[in-house]
């Protein structure tokens, strides 16, 4: 009979936590998502030439949202601060509750493989159901990964993800995808200056993507699709 397995780190090493978080294959990554392509695609009419735009206008809306609520989010569980004004503040900034619930399903799914993986007390703080962002920042906290970082992960996962499932909507050449991460990194650094220093969840940026949100509510009614949102 075999024993229990090696005892989990209980403290992830920084650079480690980055390349899980960045690699697509991560099963409970956001590989089931196109970070609002997919919905664009069939109900906006985005073509492959828009993509490029399309990936910066979210850096300022839904990126921004998302990297300042996860540094906000990093930045409580270091000062052992409730975590809920955080996620009060990123839903208040999210109304969609499709987006809502593409958020909470990907941080079950993060939350599970922390639990799993490094247990630590502060992941039931985060209740039972929390938003990604919320999942990062605590990771980050946990790990010792610094804001910035933080923030050029947020950036590096939905370019990421846009270019993987455009890859399946929009086929064009890979290297193509990689370009546009690239790019989108470049323009990310505004936003590392923007956000890193944040502690305050008022101070979360609140652009608003109306599109984004209508083209996600009809994504939910579109009988065949590829992604969740």
């Amino acid at each position: 009979m075999t024993g229990p397995g090696p005892t989990p780190d209980p403290a992830p090493d920084p650079d480690l936590l980055l390349a899980l978080l960045a690699d697509a294959r991560l099963p409970v990554g956001a590989h089931t998502q196109s970070a609002g392509l997919e919905p664009a695609v069939a109900h906006g009419g985005l073509a492959l030439a828009d993509v490029p735009e399309f990936l910066h206008g979210r850096l300022r809306t839904v990126v921004a949202v998302e990297a300042g609520t996860a540094v906000v989010a990093r930045h409580h569980v270091l000062a052992g601060l409730p975590p809920g004004p955080v996620e009060d503040a990123w839903a208040a900034r999210t109304p969609s509750p499709p987006l809502r619930a593409a958020s909470r399903t990907l941080g079950r799914g993060y939350l599970r493989m922390a639990g799993r993986v490094w247990p630590h007390p502060v992941w039931a703080a985060l209740g039972r159901t929390p938003p990604r962002p919320l999942v990062l920042g605590a990771l980050a906290a946990v790990a010792g990964l610094d804001a910035a970082r933080l923030v050029r992960l947020c950036v590096h996962d939905d370019a990421a993800t846009v270019g993987a499932a455009a890859l399946k909507l929009l086929p064009t050449d890979p290297v193509d995808t990689v370009a546009w991460t690239v790019a989108a990194h470049r323009a990310g650094e505004g936003l590392v200056a923007d956000l890193a220093h944040l502690t305050d969840p008022d101070d979360v940026p609140a652009p608003g993507a109306p599109l984004t949100e209508e083209f996600s509510l009809l994504h939910t009614t579109t009988p065949m699709r590829l992604f969740h949102a």
